[in-house]
């Protein structure tokens, strides 16, 4: 009896201890699925966070686009060329007047045709610039090549045109480029009207006379502490810098008769600003020069004297004006109207009386990398960003209009008096239509 009780005391004993590890095995479970639930769902919590803080922060990071194509409208906008894929760094025109080149980073220098200025559509030629891009361009003066400076390359690389039966042009680089000489950023070229020599100046006050060839010729050390500026004057004669230092040097190519260089002899210096000089630039006959400086003025010389007499160039007109760092300045070929370019802006003024004719605001989405009359004082073009401007020349019709008028109350003669009344209503006319145009 005491037996039968032990086995079953047994029995519930441990039918007890089955159950309460069941229990215990069912709790550990449901803890184990808790605490893998809260795992998870602290997983996803940080997930979500750590989620809407990188949108957050996307949100908030500043976007990155593309440079937009600025626009930009004034009465006086002729037309606005837009080919270029990238921004335009220099411009020139052909010396017969038929053509502008443009060059930018898109490693394509475009030409366009001059008398399309006024048209809708605005076609133009590519040529291609293979391997690299370039930063200047200029013509030859038969208007049947150009030169142009590579930005990788750091030398000068001629493309020569040939015209097809159809009008266009195929374009075809030397087989050559010039040998690497300067030893810093190069700031301008160009080609003599003679066709004697090339130039190419650096900011370390190194200017460099080459043959077409590519030998170079001489080195002109300008002492002006760091060059802003050079150029060849339209006379094909001379080359000038002005930089750091408050004057602008001008020196003579000389070639003996039977063409061959002689050496570059100083020949005048522009002074009287009171700090460093921006730029200058030239009429076309070369008897006149504008400059701009950081003294806050432009002034116009008379450069048409007997400097081998050691007679200095004379001072006609000083005028207060806004300038910065990189500033351009452009006289029109008949001397009548001076273009300075400020950051993104233009501002033209009479050289006569000095007056402000004209101020173009927010020309660019950036700043302006050239500017240049084209040869008949017509158009006044400049580049800055992909686009080219190119504007009517109001403040030149204005003055020459002023000029026949009072060259007019002085005739005696009464064929000089007709011709000047012809030429007074011709003027007028042209300077009403550009006034009066419609605009797109």
């Amino acid at each position: 009896m005491e037996f039968a009780a032990l086995i079953a005391l047994t029995v519930l004993i441990g039918m007890l201890i089955i159950l309460v590890a069941i229990a215990v095995g069912k709790q550990k479970g449901e803890i184990s699925d808790q605490l893998e639930q809260k795992e998870e769902d602290s997983v996803a919590e940080e997930s979500a966070v750590k989620a809407s803080t990188a949108k957050k922060q996307k949100q908030q990071r500043p976007r990155k686009e593309k440079a937009q194509q600025q626009t930009f409208s004034h009465p006086l906008l002729a037309s606005s060329l837009k080919s270029h894929s990238g921004n335009v760094t220099s411009l020139d025109f052909s010396s017969n007047g038929k053509y502008l080149a443009t060059c930018a980073d898109d490693r394509t220098v475009r030409i366009w045709s001059t008398k399309d200025f006024l048209d809708r559509d605005h076609k133009c030629l590519r040529a291609n610039v293979e391997l690299d891009h370039a930063t200047l361009v200029r013509f030859s003066p038969d208007s049947k090549a150009f030169i142009t400076w590579l930005a990788n390359g750091d030398t000068i690389r001629i493309f020569k045109m040939t015209k097809k039966d159809d009008g266009s042009f195929t374009f075809k680089a030397a087989p050559e480029d010039f040998p690497q000489k300067h030893k810093t950023n190069v700031i301008n070229i160009g080609i003599a009207e003679t066709g004697k020599f090339i130039m190419s100046a650096s900011t370390d006050t190194n200017i460099l006379i080459w043959d077409l060839k590519g030998e170079v010729l001489a080195s002109v050390i300008t002492n002006q502490m760091t060059n802003s500026y050079a150029a060849i004057s339209p006379c094909g004669r001379f080359v000038a810098s002005c930089g750091f230092t408050p004057d602008v040097k001008v020196w003579e190519v000389c070639f003996g008769k039977g063409g061959e260089f002689k050496e570059v002899a100083r020949a005048f210096d522009l002074k009287g600003h009171s700090a460093g000089v921006h730029s200058f630039a030239f009429s076309n006959d070369s008897r006149r020069m504008a400059t701009v400086s950081k003294d806050g003025t432009w002034r116009l010389w008379d450069t048409d004297v007997e400097y081998k007499k050691q007679q200095d160039p004379y001072l006609l007109k000083s005028v207060p004006c806004q300038s910065s760092e990189g500033s351009r300045v452009a006289l029109s070929p008949d001397a009548r109207v001076v273009a300075i370019s400020n950051s993104c802006s233009v501002a033209m003024y009479s050289t006569s009386t000095g007056q402000l004719e004209e101020e173009f605001h927010g020309v660019h989405s950036e700043e302006i990398t050239d500017l240049r009359f084209d040869i008949n004082s017509r158009y006044l073009v400049c580049s800055g960003d992909r686009a080219v401007r190119v504007f009517h020349n109001a403040p030149g019709y204005r003055a020459a209009i002023q000029d026949m008028q009072a060259m007019l109350k002085k005739a005696q003669n009464e064929g000089m008096k007709q011709r000047l009344k012809q030429q007074i209503q011709e003027a007028q006319s042209a300077l009403d239509t550009v006034l009066t145009a419609p605009k797109d």
